[in-house]
């Protein structure tokens, strides 16, 4: 429940806090006066679309919060707990900042938000009704959902199951589509991919072997080079002509030390390190000498290699940067193969899957046809008997279930579905068009509210409709904006008394130009506007009995200071009182 609603600087409003509580709180003011920033005020709090146009005249930003107390709303806590918000003495704290250049934030519990996590968790605390939704009344797919949400926990589940098989099936067939359609396409790419998958197998490359036989072919090809600088090295290490050589040098060294061994420990040292020098010279000789003998030239290898080289850098070019590259290509394109091989296979799945699901949708269709007729017929009555409260008492609502016949089709595809025998056209919504007949007379003939229902007679259908779906418990605070218009007369006064039965089950505010209305409310708030020539200004006040009074004589009479305008303002109020006492305990009136 909201408890509390502060506006900064939001149209003609400057800086105005709305005090709320449990039953029935109505908005009065002079035309003109912001009551409909309250109700904008409210959009912005439950994420709805910004508009900098709305912030006030010469202000950096408008501002919105709202205080909600969180107890008995498990779900808004865990959302608030989920979006980072802080849970405070049970009460939680909204908010929405939008510049005068448009840029829009927003708050849970004091976290910093995207707005559209704002919507998701304050969306479910409030709905809200204005004249406009007496059109979106009108709508088809609107009197569905009013139908859907009053059908129960059953009807939900089979509408939420359908929806998903639905859409399901919409993804089989176009895949179905997809998948018979590039037939040509699938079969070019496996010509394709089986040939590179020849030239691969043909070749038959081992990893690495690229690096191998480029270093294989540089010592082939400069075989002779390499023996030359292989002799001169042995030659210098250890010479066959006499010349002095590396081992003749050290092993000279060596015996210049160990002729002075005995004089000093540490020349010994290093002729014993001289001599080491001198085996590793031996050994080392010895291997370049091998290394040069087993240089000899090979054309035959040589021309080998470069030819395999050559069959393994087409390879390179075509499937990879390398062979590694190239043998993963290989496989890949192996797995892409059997899937495209087996193009009849899939299509023959995917057909078992598409008629899977028909005969699915068309059982979970059948069930929701049956729960909501069965829901239509109560919720109609249930409208009828709430137009009876609204000076409506020989109105009766119906609502019509039906389903329209489609052309048997050569083959199920698109919007159609089989239901107990019947081809229907179909929607994610199922197979189900829902319709609102109102007969406003007795022996009148039921017509929908776009032909047969005023301006005033809709306002009342749509007042009654919530009425009969507050017992659902959908929402905690309803507002309505204005709701009442073409209304007036005892059906003001019904509209009034009906308000006021609807807000000992939830929190209700009422935007109205109807004194019949206002005297019903536990509390009224009044929208003054001052102007100070230059700039106006509106400010909430919550009135007193006195107040009360005086502003209601002002609905009546169009003036504060008639003594017949007061006189009949008692009496709306002393009228309306019974029904103000009704609250549950612990909910007194403002």
């Amino acid at each position: 429940m909201l408890e509390e609603l502060r506006i900064s600087s939001l149209g003609v409003i400057d800086s105005s806090t709305l005090e709320l509580g449990p039953g029935l709180t109505v908005i009065t003011g002079e035309t003109g006066a912001g009551k409909t920033m309250v109700v904008t005020a409210l959009g912005l709090l439950l994420g709805g679309r910004s508009d900098s146009g709305a912030v006030r005249t010469g202000a950096s930003q408008a501002r919105v919060e709202g205080v909600v107390s969180a107890g008995g709303l498990a779900d808004f806590r865990t959302a608030v707990e989920e979006s980072g918000g802080a849970i405070e003495d049970d009460r939680v704290v909204l908010a929405r900042n939008v510049s005068a250049q448009g840029r829009s934030r927003a708050w849970v519990g004091g976290a910093s938000v995207p707005v559209a996590t704002l919507a998701e968790v304050a969306e479910p605390l409030v709905a809200v009704h204005g004249q406009s939704d007496q059109h979106r009344l009108l709508k088809a797919g609107a009197q569905r959902a009013s139908l859907d949400r009053f059908g129960g926990a059953d009807l939900a589940a089979a509408a939420e199951e359908y929806a998903g098989l639905w859409a399901e099936l919409i993804a089989t067939e176009r895949t179905l589509a997809e998948v018979v359609g590039s037939a040509r396409e699938r079969a070019r790419e496996a010509d394709q991919l089986r040939f590179g998958l020849g030239e691969v197998e043909a070749v038959d490359p081992r990893p690495g072997e690229d690096v191998e036989l480029a270093a294989e072919e540089a010592r082939l090809g400069y075989a002779d080079t390499l023996r030359t600088a292989a002799e001169q090295a042995r030659e210098a290490l250890s010479s066959d002509e006499g010349a002095t050589d590396a081992l003749a040098t050290t092993s000279a060294a060596r015996q210049a030390l160990d002729g002075v061994r005995e004089h000093d420990a540490t020349a010994g040292e290093l002729a014993d390190r001289i001599a080491e020098v001198g085996h590793l010279l031996v050994d080392v000789a010895g291997d370049v000498a091998s290394y040069a003998a087993g240089l000899d030239t090979d054309p035959a290898r040589l021309a080998g290699v470069s030819e395999r080289r050559a069959a393994l850098t087409a390879l390179t070019r075509k499937y990879g940067e390398t062979i590694e590259d190239v043998l993963a290509w290989a496989e890949d394109g192996a797995k892409r193969l059997l899937d495209l091989e087996d193009t009849g296979g899939h299509i023959t799945e995917l057909e078992a899957r598409r008629d899977r699901i028909r005969g699915e949708l068309g059982a979970l269709a059948s069930t929701l046809t049956s729960l909501r007729s069965e829901a239509a017929a109560r919720l109609g009555a249930a409208v009828s008997d709430e137009l009876t409260s609204l000076a409506m008492p020989h109105a009766t609502v119906t609502i019509a279930v039906t389903q329209h016949d489609a052309p048997v089709p050569e083959r199920p595809a698109g919007p159609v579905i089989q239901v107990d025998g019947r081809w229907l056209r179909a929607g994610s919504h199922g197979v189900d068009d829902v319709e609102f007949l109102l007969a406003a007379n007795t022996g009148t003939d039921a017509r929908p509210l776009h032909k047969g229902a005023s301006g005033g007679e809709l306002s009342r259908v749509m007042l009654a409709l919530e009425v009969s779906l507050a017992e659902t418990g959908s929402v905690p605070t309803f507002v309505f904006d204005e709701v009442d218009a073409g209304v007036g007369g005892k059906a003001a006064i019904e509209v009034g008394r009906r308000l006021a039965a609807l807000a000992r089950a939830s929190q209700v505010l009422v935007v109205t130009h109807l004194p019949q209305v206002a005297a019903y409310a536990d509390r009224h708030v009044v929208v003054h506007k001052s102007s100070d020539g230059s700039v106006t200004t509106s400010g909430l006040v919550t009135l007193d009995e006195a107040g009360r009074e005086q502003e209601l004589s002002r609905m009546l009479a169009g003036v504060e200071d008639s003594d017949s305008a007061r006189a009949h303002a008692r009496e709306l109020l002393e009228t309306a009182a019974p029904e103000r006492a009704c609250l549950p305990e612990g909910q007194g009136r403002g």
